[in-house]
């Protein structure tokens, strides 16, 4: 649980939108990141491929990340 997936799409160094796995939906931080987090909350397997990230990416790949440290 203590494993997250963030995929942040930024325009000119400002971060307009986020996925956050544990929140598990698409939060906005500017006024079109709120409207388009809006439009792709609603795409429940759009939701659902980016929750599976978490398990496809990075718990796979957690155990090389520390055996390697």
């Amino acid at each position: 649980k203590d494993i997250q997936f963030i995929d942040s799409y930024c325009y000119n160094k400002l971060e307009m939108i986020r996925f956050d796995s544990n929140v598990g939906k698409y939060v906005g931080y500017t006024e079109l990141g709120v409207k388009n987090a809006e439009t792709w909350n609603k795409d429940t397997s759009q939701i659902a491929a980016m929750t599976a990230q978490r398990e496809t990416y990075c718990l796979n790949n957690v155990d090389i990340d520390y055996q390697n440290a």
